[in-house]
């Protein structure tokens, strides 16, 4: 087992890292869509009734609406009228929303789209003021509350790509590139949210290329397995149980 890193002294992302992580975390989902063979898009992924290309037209949706804030408030405004009518959370009738409006597009646009609203994202990202970073955003998602619009940009608007990546790689049988300096920040990350909301005692041992051991308090349960699975769970992408038992947003 590696030497064991405690939780509370994970470091925590400032925007000049996240920033480092997000570019990074793009690049490899940009070249990873780069490799997709044309009868690749449309694989089953894990979220359920997503293909690769309708998961991936959510990305596109999703970067429309980091690029620019007028997107962003009709994206918003749209999904919160169809939660009411729905019932559904609003982060739910937004990413169908995102689908639904690139479904038309061919693969080469979707994939010429995403080139080009990533970068804009991506500057929009690293540009945001330091007052607007702090200021309250609702995530509406059960057990969540306010978050900060710098949470939303920094931390979930990387790990949301970077899990679609590992699901994309899933669904096509592709390799997934992992790198301790950037996968393994990623985990580190997740485990620092998700450790306080478990509130127990602990010692983890996440394996392969993205793991490392941590730990909280003495005397709690070890669990060992790998760090992307890890994280799969918390998405809710596998059942957790027990230990696992506590969800992280991504």
């Amino acid at each position: 087992m590696s030497p064991a890193t405690p939780v509370d002294a994970i470091p925590p992302l400032d925007h000049d890292e996240a920033m480092e992580l997000a570019e990074a975390e793009i690049s490899r989902l940009l070249a990873l869509v780069d490799d997709l063979r044309a009868d690749e898009w449309q694989r089953p992924t894990d979220c359920t009734g997503w293909t690769v290309r309708d998961m991936l037209g959510h990305l596109l949706g999703m970067m429309k609406l980091q690029a620019d804030p007028e997107e962003r408030e009709r994206q918003i405004k749209t999904a919160a009228e169809l939660a009411h009518r729905s019932g559904q959370l609003r982060l739910t009738e937004m990413t169908a929303l995102q689908v639904r409006e690139q479904a038309d597009l061919s693969t080469d646009s979707l994939r010429h789209g995403l080139y080009e609203t990533a970068t804009r994202g991506l500057a929009a990202r690293r540009a945001l003021p330091a007052g607007l970073r702090t200021a309250p955003y609702d995530s509406e998602l059960p057990g969540e509350g306010m978050w900060t619009l710098g949470y939303l940009f920094d931390i979930i608007h990387t790990r949301d790509p970077w899990l679609h990546r590992v699901d994309i790689c899933r669904a096509t049988d592709q390799g997934l590139f992992l790198t301790a300096e950037h996968d393994g920040r990623i985990v580190e990350n997740v485990v620092a949210d998700w450790a306080p909301r478990h509130g127990r005692p602990f010692i983890l041992e996440l394996t392969g290329p993205a793991g490392a051991t941590f730990t909280a308090g003495t005397d709690g349960v070890h669990l060992r397995m790998d760090a992307i699975e890890f994280c799969r769970t918390l998405s809710g992408r596998e059942t957790g149980t027990g230990i696992l038992a506590t969800p992280v947003t991504f």
